[in-house]
Formats: structure tokens, sequence, C-alpha cells
């Protein structure tokens, strides 16, 4: 008697699995997303007996575990390098992300253009492009071809096979969407497809101590494609997105195994590709000549250095029954509690007003350093009069109105110094012992503090 074939009704956007079809995901709130895939006839996936950490599955001692320094290799590019931990970690798997024409077959056949030429062995895998359109490409970009390795393939099977010939050390995969594995009956681009192949690859990466790189597609809100055992999956997940100027790329860490998340790199495109910003603190500072209220100049704390951004604010009479409040780059409800921090304990009244707060250069700010700059944007926009540009200002607000410390005080205030900021109102918890050498420190204890300061500069 013939077997009943499989089906199951998977959501493309978020990959959640449901027993029958239906309009609406549950998991995500996405439409018309569910699909039916065909997984065979019973038939079970043969997989290999090895795990993610390699062969060897002999029990040991924690203790006896071999703490040797994991072996990197460089990229070429000071940026990439950042984000990843200080290079590629051998057998690594990364998988990297972005809108289509971010630049991610860009920036890492200009990786691996550059470890090529360094004498390290690689190969590029497209399963979505041509050769011909990618050999097009690098004469474009003006690298050097002679040493570097290229598949048109999209069986995992077939490319491992290929990968125990030649043995590279770095290996780029694009993309993991297009990619299928003969253990699963489902579709390339399925959720179990995507999910089997890279397992799959993770697998030999790890066997073999082979550095894998996955391009990986993107949704409509921008957020990685595939099931979320994906993310699971890889050691590394970072994310190239263009900034309001479109002129610039942040590559940014999501998850990193061997290195810092939440590190950023930054890039400009250029006719030549992607070339690294040395300085991007000067890339977002670009105010305008004539100064005017709610402009404020903040550090951030980004992966393992300080960021200079500047944070605008409007204050609008509200023209209608319930003012609007926006946040652009900002937490809305961050943005909620400052005001109301503002209004008790600062005495400045904004319930009848319309404010909007944007971070310049389209950064998005996740840490509470930027507290003090956001009030102090409100007010200045509020009462109508102008902060001095060489003011720059961090820390945090806490509910009973007092400024907290940040961390990394001391190397905030000397990325200030170096693009020429003269005074810094900061958390008294933050000024140095000895004080600083090319600032002049304001420390506040509380929301009023800094307002009373605000008023004498």
């Amino acid at each position: 008697m013939a077997k009943k074939q499989k089906t199951a009704f998977v959501c493309t956007e978020c990959g959640a699995d449901f027993p029958r079809w239906a309009g609406q995901c549950t998991a995500c709130g996405e439409w018309n997303t569910i699909k039916e895939l065909h997984l065979g006839r019973d038939k079970k996936p043969v997989r290999q007996n090895t795990g993610y950490a390699g062969a060897n599955s002999d029990v040991q001692l924690l203790a006896d575990v071999d703490l040797e320094q994991a072996q990197r290799i460089s990229t070429g590019l000071a940026e990439f390098d950042r984000v990843l931990g200080g290079g590629i970690v051998k057998g690594s798997v990364a998988l990297i992300g972005g809108a289509p024409g971010a630049g991610k077959s860009t920036i890492l056949l200009q990786a691996i253009a550059q470890m090529a030429s360094a004498g390290i062995p690689v190969l590029y895998v497209s399963g979505e492009e041509s050769l011909q359109q990618i050999a097009a490409r690098a004469q474009r970009l003006k690298l050097k071809t002679e040493r570097i390795k290229m598949l048109a393939e999209t069986s995992v099977q077939q490319i491992c096979q290929v990968l125990e010939q030649e043995k590279p050390a770095v290996v780029i995969i694009d993309s993991i969407q297009v990619m299928y594995s003969n253990d699963c009956d489902s579709a390339p681009g399925s959720v179990s497809q995507v999910r089997e192949s890279a397992s799959y690859l993770t697998q030999y990466a790890k066997r073999h101590q082979v550095s894998i790189f996955m391009v990986g597609h993107v949704t409509k809100d921008q957020s990685l494609a595939g099931p979320m055992t994906l993310s699971h999956i890889v050691d590394a997940q970072l994310v190239l997105t263009s900034t309001n100027d479109s002129r610039f790329r942040v590559l940014r860490s999501d998850k990193n195994r061997f290195g810092s998340v939440g590190e950023l790199g930054f890039f400009a495109m250029e006719s030549r590709g992607l070339v690294e910003v040395k300085n991007p603190s000067a890339m977002f500072l670009s105010r305008a000549e004539k100064p005017a209220p709610g402009s404020i100049v903040t550090v951030l704390w980004e992966g393992t250095r300080p960021l200079l951004v500047e944070i605008q604010a409007l204050v609008t009479e509200s023209q209608y029954g319930n003012p609007r409040r926006l946040a652009v780059g900002l937490d809305q409800n961050r943005l909620a509690m400052i005001l109301a921090v503002l209004s008790r304990h600062g005495g400045v009244m904004t319930s009848n007003d319309e404010i909007y707060t944007n971070v310049v250069g389209g950064i998005k700010v996740s840490e509470t350093s930027s507290d003090l700059a956001v009030a102090v944007g409100v007010v200045s926009s509020l009462k109508n009069f102008i902060v001095p540009y060489d003011v720059i200002f961090f820390g945090e607000i806490g509910l009973n109105g007092e400024i907290r410390p940040v961390a990394n005080g001391l190397p905030r205030l000397n990325e200030a110094a170096k693009h020429g900021f003269k005074r810094a109102i900061i958390p008294a918890a933050n000024k140095p012992k000895q004080g600083h050498h090319a600032l002049e420190l304001f420390p506040v204890n509380d929301i009023q503090e800094a307002l009373a300061v605000l008023k004498d500069l």
C-alpha cells in the first residue's frame, strides 16, 4: 500500500509551522505568507554522524579542553575584521544579510580578493549570479582575480565534494536561499531546505576547519529571511545596511561567538567598491553652518569604540487634541519616559506640544547614554535657545531625575576632544579624578543641575 505524502504549512517570513493553512501567521502577524510544503513519503533524511562541534565526540573533562587561541584570518578590510572580532576564525560560519543592492556580494568579493592576494586559498560558490556577472563586477572594481577560484553550484553535497578536492580556507556561499540538500524533498528556498543546507555546510566547516560565509536574503522588514534556527546554527550573524545618505553602508554584528555583539563597521560606496571609513564620527557630524535650537551632539558606545552622533529635537504647539510624539532612531518608550521626568523633576511641561526627535545619519540608538542629550534637545527647542557647538552631552536619566553614569566615560571624552569639542556636561560619577586635559567638564547629579548648567553656557 502506497504511503501517504506528508505536507506541512510553513510561514515564509518567520518559519513558523502550522497544522493547516491560514490567512495570517499568528507568529509574525504577516498575511498570505503561509505556504504548503511537500515533505515526501515518510522519507527520513540521512544525516552524517557528526555534530556541529566536529568529528570527535569523545567525552572530555572541561578542564582538559585545549584553550589554544583560535587562529584568525584577516579579510584585508580593517572595518570588516573589527565587526568579526579581529578577523575570520578558522572553522567558523558567518551569515551576512542585507537588502538587495546593499553590497553583500561586493564586500565579500573584495575580501576574498584581498585574501587570495595574500596566498590564502579561497572559493566563491555562486548559486544566483553567473560566473560572467561576477567576473564583470570584479573587473569593474579592479580586483586581482588570478587566484580566486569560482564554482557555480547549488547542491550542498556537490559543493562539499569540491571542497574536499580544492581544500580552501575560506568559502563564500551566495546565497544560502538557493542551496538545496538531497536529504530534503522540499523545494529550494523553503524553510526546511534552508535549514538542512545550512546544517550540512556548518557540519562540514566544523569538521574540516573551513571558514564559510553565507549570504542571506532579507524580508520586507529588513530582517533575515528563513527559519529562526538559521541564526542559532551560524557562529556570526552580520547585517549590511545603508544610512539615510545612500553613499554609506553600515555592517552590524547581531551575533558573534568570537567577538562583541553590536560592533559596527562603516563603508562608503564608491566606483571601486566599498571603501572603509576610518573616522565614522566625522561622517555623522556634518552639521549645518548656522546653529539651530534642538541640535545636540552625544557620544554613543558601539561595540568597542565611541561614536559621535547628532540628535535633533523639534517641539511645536499641537494643532489637535492629541499631541504627537515621534522618535526616529530612538526608542519611543524611552522618549516618553524622558518627557515624564522633565515634567516631574525639571519643571518643563510639554503635555500640549508635539515632539519629534531624530538621530542624524540613520543610526539606531540602543543604549541609554543618549538620554541627557535628548532631554537637552527637547528643552532647547521648547525654549528656542541655541546650544553652543562645542558642548557635548551624555548620561542616563533615572525616573527620579538623577543622571546615572555610563560605561567607558573617559574614552567618550577623548573622542569628543579629538573632534574639537571644548565642554562636556556629564554624570558626576563619570568625572575623571584628574579632570580632562582638553575639555572643561560640568559634572551633574540630576536633571535640575543639568538644566541650570545649560542656562550658563
